[in-house]
């Protein structure tokens, strides 16, 4: 440690070691200015990374054929023992629906309400040993669907529930205190429950002995449990009548998914579908938003203006500052950071094709791109494409979608798509993104490009650091032994002066 002293000469040495110091940091100031641009590149890529893993998510979402659905279907007469939703291939005939019965999950009931030995009523606080009385077991085995549970005696029909909903995952049990019966039921429709009783090398019972599930299981002896079919009728418009036997709670008709909710009774359900396109309206609009605003943003920074007369502060800089005065500094300085950068100007290029190649189909529906000063931006004419959606959807549809019987179609939202995943390719390669991460705060990967040159930018920052301490340490102690033989000097001359006297 160097003894710093001032004063024996009238030199101020602090100011002058910083004086000195200032020429020694240069390099490091500038190397620390290149690492801040560095850093705010890499935000600003993570930004844009942000907002194309979201433009391609919804982009998945809108190809779904329900968000581009130009029909719907509404029902009259019994509207509780139904629900009807058009699938966007759905026909314009009207139908009539009677709901004879539902179809049931398989599930397993106790025949009776269980209750303890020792009377009142069971609760879930109840447990094996309660209901078996004098008869209980150490153990009880429960072998469903493949997976084996083994309970103790002491467990109660609450810990029961839990551990079978939480190791037995295709099943759901519950315990209804007031009728004091217990159930297993499939979480699937049209699937049945395999009960394969106790193991005979466990010496344990089958818990559906106990809980008087469905028949009573010696050791080794098992039932299936099967589902009940429902029963419809429906009857078309156009004449005729078919019954249909679902296993589940839906069925789709004529393109109409048709969820049942109740038995009919003395009313049927009539279901009229008819175009309606409104929500594909909505599906383009917001795309139309999306696109605009994503390529809007690369636009911008591509062609935002750099200065180069403003770099980052320096430490020094900013302590002579006031606060709003580096917010104004720094905006420049980050200003033009991705001026004509290639990732950015090649997935620009690329969409904006991708548009001009479905241009005239697009115009057709009210869908336009603008004067060439908006680089691409797109207008839309609502009511425009709102009439073309109603006069032939499947047309407008395809320009979106694309065709299941056009192998060579090259529909806008998957080419969009397509381009962002290379994008976003790039950018994860150069900067360390994550392709599917929609935070723009996301951990950058450091087996990146950008990731490999911030490691040498941080060794070489810190090995700078570490000479400008040395050059400090030594001027310090250079100031100093010259300090001390002043003042020597100064003591010697005094001495000689008194000796002369």
């Amino acid at each position: 440690m160097v003894t710093r002293i001032n004063g024996f000469s009238g030199m101020d040495i602090d100011s002058m070691v910083k004086s000195l110091m200032t020429a020694k940091r240069a390099p490091l100031d500038k190397l620390k200015q290149q690492k801040q641009i560095f850093d705010w590149t890499r935000d600003s890529y993570r930004e844009l990374n942000s907002k194309i893993v979201q433009m391609s998510n919804k982009l998945f979402d809108m190809n779904k054929s329900e968000a581009l659905n130009t029909q719907k279907s509404t029902v009259s007469g019994n509207t509780t023992a139904i629900k009807a939703v058009a699938n966007s291939d759905a026909s314009n005939v009207s139908m009539e629906v009677n709901v004879i019965s539902l179809a049931e999950k398989a599930t397993m009931k106790s025949s009776t309400g269980l209750q303890p030995q020792a009377g009142g009523q069971a609760t879930r606080g109840t447990t094996l040993a309660d209901i078996a009385g004098s008869a209980v077991q150490d153990t009880y085995e429960l072998n469903i669907n493949e997976k084996t549970v083994v309970f103790s005696k002491t467990d109660s029909l609450a810990i029961v529930i839990a551990r079978i909903n939480s190791e037995i995952p295709t099943v759901n049990a519950a315990f209804d205190e007031i009728s004091g019966k217990f159930t297993i039921t499939h979480k699937e429709y049209g699937k049945e429950i395999s009960d394969k009783g106790a193991d005979k090398q466990s010496k344990a019972s089958s818990l559906t002995d106990i809980l008087q599930l469905n028949v009573p299981n010696d050791f080794g002896t098992g039932v299936n449990v099967d589902y009940t079919k429902g029963k419809v009728t429906v009857t078309s418009s156009l004449g005729g009548t078919q019954t249909f036997e679902p296993s589940t709670d839906n069925l789709t008709v004529n393109g109409v998914k048709l969820t049942f909710l109740e038995v009919s009774g003395t009313t049927n359900s009539k279901i009229t579908t008819q175009s309606d396109p409104t929500k594909a309206v909505e599906t383009i609009k917001s795309f139309v938003d999306m696109y605009n605003e994503l390529l809007g943003l690369m636009n911008s920074k591509i062609s935002e203006q750099t200065y180069r007369s403003f770099q980052p502060l320096t430490d020094e800089q900013r302590e002579s500052m006031k606060e709003d005065d580096i917010k104004k500094w720094e905006e420049k300085a980050k200003s033009g950071i991705l001026k004509n950068d290639s990732i950015l100007s090649e997935a620009v290029t690329s969409m904006r094709m991708i548009i001009t190649n479905n241009l005239k189909g697009l115009s057709e529906a009210g869908i336009t791109t603008g004067q060439y000063y908006e680089k691409g931006q797109l207008k839309i004419d609502e009511t425009k494409l709102t009439e073309a959606l109603a006069a032939n959807p499947d047309k407008v549809l395809k320009i979106f979608r694309g065709s299941v019987s056009d192998i060579n179609s090259k529909p806008i939202f998957s080419e969009i798509r397509n381009q962002l995943g290379s994008t976003l390719d790039m950018l994860s390669k150069k900067v360390g993104t994550s392709k599917y991460d929609t935070n723009a705060t996301m951990t950058l990967k450091t087996e990146s490009i950008m990731g490999e040159q911030l490691k040498e930018y941080t060794k070489r920052i810190s090995s700078l650091e570490s000479k400008m301490t040395d050059w400090e340490t030594r001027y310090y102690k250079q100031f100093t032994a010259m300090e001390k033989a002043m003042s020597q000097f100064q003591s010697q001359s005094s001495s000689l002066a008194g000796f002369f006297k």
